[in-house]
């Protein structure tokens, strides 16, 4: 297994997305592409959706201040008794979920079922902050439970914002 970092013609069909550029593992195994997800320390299928999630992890340590320690990738949790996965969840430093992020493929525009998908995750996690992204666009809301409404803000917050 050959590892590379961002060789073109492993990456290839895949888009630029508006986040930050990073010196991404990527490597073929048994014919299929995967790109390393230094969280779960391991390689996994270079999917699109993939793609969004480890460029957005990536933001979220880098920029935004996040704890790699208290970020989780492809979470289990039973939603009415089906088992479901959260694409990432941030924890407090007490590990209590603070935020779930549901990532979607660049060519999928986000759209209300999305943010469907990540509200039935958040019926069990009761998180402060729903966060979406396709890799082009983010959208992140915060959860307001005593007044039962929720404001999209204008940007993703630092992690010492998430209170």
């Amino acid at each position: 297994m050959t590892v590379c970092k961002y060789k073109k013609k492993m990456i290839e069909n895949l888009p630029l997305l508006n986040l930050p550029s990073f010196g991404v593992k990527v490597t073929e195994k048994n014919g299929k592409r995967m790109i390393y997800d230094p969280l779960r320390r391991k390689f996994v299928a270079l999917t699109p959706e993939e793609w969004v999630r480890q460029h957005f992890v990536h933001y979220l340590i880098t920029e935004k201040g996040y704890p790699p320690s208290l970020v989780g990738n492809e979470i289990s949790l039973q939603v009415n008794s089906t088992a479901k996965r959260c694409d990432t969840i941030v924890y407090n430093p007490f590990l209590a979920p603070l935020m779930i992020v549901e990532y979607k493929s660049p060519m999928i525009s986000i759209k209300r079922v999305v943010f469907d998908q990540i509200s039935r995750y958040n019926t069990v996690l009761r998180v402060r902050y729903l966060t979406v992204s396709n890799g082009i666009q983010h959208f992140c809301c915060r959860m307001d439970y005593e007044t039962q409404t929720y404001t999209f803000l204008e940007s993703l917050p630092d992690y010492d914002e998430l209170g």
